[in-house]
C-alpha cells in the first residue's frame, strides 16, 4: 500500500497543517511498517507527482481553505485517488459556516442567531449603521469570526458596541464575509465523529477550558494554556444530546470517514451547534486525537482503517 499524506498549503494555518500530517504520517508508520507512507506539500509539483507515483491513497490533513472548501476533493475525484475524508460536494457545505448553520436550524438543530456580511456591503453602506443595525437585532455580547476558515483565527468576542469595529477587521483579514453570532454562555465541547463497517460513531465530548475568555489559536496550539476534559463534565443526558447532535450534522450534510462538531451546551443542557470540521486538527494538543485517546484507539489503526476504507469504496465505486 503506497499512502501519500497530504500536508501544508498556503493557507494562514499551514503550520498546524504540517504538525497534523507529519503525526499521521508517522502513526502510520508505526501502525503499518509494511506500507510505503510519504509526506508531500501541496504545491505546483503535487500533480505531476501523483501522475508519475500513482498513490493507492490520499489522506488530505488541509486546513483552512486549500483542503477544506472541496476544490483539491475536487481534483481527486477527477483523478480518481481515493482518499481519506468528504467528498467536495460535502465540505463546502460543511467550511461555509453560515450555509451550514442554515441547514442545521432548518433541520431543528439549535443554533445561535446570526448575520453574514460581505466587506463590500460592509464598505458601501457605512460600518457604523450597519454595526448598529446588527447589534440591534442580535443583542451582546457577539462572537465576530471569518466565515470561511478554523483554528479561530480572526475570531473575537465582544461585549462592547464600540470594539465591533475592530473586531470586523480583524475578521476580514483571513476572509471576505464574517459571521457575527449571538454568543451563547456555556460549556465549549468538540465532539468527533467517525464510520466503521457501515456505522456512524460519535467519540466522547472533549470539554475545552482555556485560560481566556477565547479558545483562540495560541489556545489551541501552545501547551499548558488550555485544559482539556475528556470525558467532558457533563451529565450522560447532556454528553448524549451533544453526540446526537453531531451525528446528526455528519449525517445531515453528507460527511463521511471523520469530521469533528463544534457546540455550546448552555446551562440548561441545550446543545448550540457552531461549525463543522471535515479535517479536524491531528497535532499533539488537538481535540480529535484526545477523544481517540479515551477511547482507547491509536491514531495509527484509526487512520489505517480509514485508508482501507477509502481504497475498498474507490474501488466499489469503479466496479459500479
Amino acid at each position: 500500500m503506497q499512502v501519500l499524506v497530504l500536508a501544508g498549503g498556503l493557507s494562514a494555518e499551514r503550520d498546524v497543517s504540517q504538525r497534523s500530517g507529519r503525526r499521521v504520517a508517522e502513526a502510520l508508520r508505526v501502525e503499518r511498517p509494511d506500507w510505503e507512507v510519504r509526506e508531500h506539500d501541496v504545491d505546483a509539483n503535487l500533480l505531476d507527482r501523483l501522475r508519475d507515483h500513482r498513490p493507492d491513497c490520499i489522506v488530505p490533513l488541509l486546513h483552512g481553505a486549500a483542503g477544506e472548501d472541496g476544490a483539491l476533493r475536487d481534483v481527486l475525484e477527477s483523478l480518481r485517488i481515493p482518499f481519506v475524508g468528504s467528498g467536495a460536494a460535502a465540505s463546502r457545505l460543511a467550511f461555509d459556516k453560515p450555509i451550514a448553520k442554515q441547514l442545521a436550524i432548518a433541520a431543528g438543530i439549535s443554533s445561535p442567531g446570526c448575520v453574514a456580511m460581505p466587506q463590500s456591503t460592509f464598505r458601501e453602506l457605512g460600518a457604523a449603521a450597519v454595526l448598529d443595525a446588527v447589534i440591534d437585532r442580535l443583542g451582546l455580547p457577539l462572537v465576530v469570526k471569518p466565515t470561511r476558515g478554523g483554528s479561530s483565527l480572526g475570531t473575537s468576542i465582544v461585549h462592547r458596541a464600540a470594539d465591533l469595529p475592530a473586531a470586523m477587521v480583524g475578521a476580514f483579514a483571513y476572509a471576505d464575509v464574517v459571521l457575527m453570532e449571538q454568543y451563547v454562555d456555556g460549556v465549549e465541547v468538540a465532539v468527533g465523529v467517525f464510520e466503521r463497517s457501515g456505522d456512524v460513531l460519535a467519540l466522547s465530548a472533549v470539554e475545552i477550558v482555556p485560560e481566556g475568555e477565547l479558545y483562540d489559536y495560541a489556545a489551541r496550539y501552545t501547551a499548558g494554556t488550555t485544559e482539556f476534559f475528556c470525558p467532558a463534565r457533563l451529565s450522560e443526558e447532556h454528553s448524549l444530546r451533544a453526540q446526537a447532535l453531531a451525528l446528526d450534522m455528519h449525517v445531515l450534510l453528507g460527511l463521511r470517514d471523520l469530521s469533528r462538531t463544534d457546540i455550546i451546551i448552555d446551562a440548561g443542557g441545550q446543545p448550540w451547534f457552531l461549525e463543522v470540521n471535515v479535517a479536524p486538527g491531528m497535532t499533539e494538543t488537538s481535540l480529535f486525537p484526545q477523544a481517540l485517546v479515551a477511547a482507547e484507539l491509536s491514531l495509527g489503526t484509526f487512520t489505517a482503517e480509514l485508508v482501507v476504507a477509502a481504497v475498498a469504496r474507490e474501488s466499489s465505486e469503479h466496479l459500479v
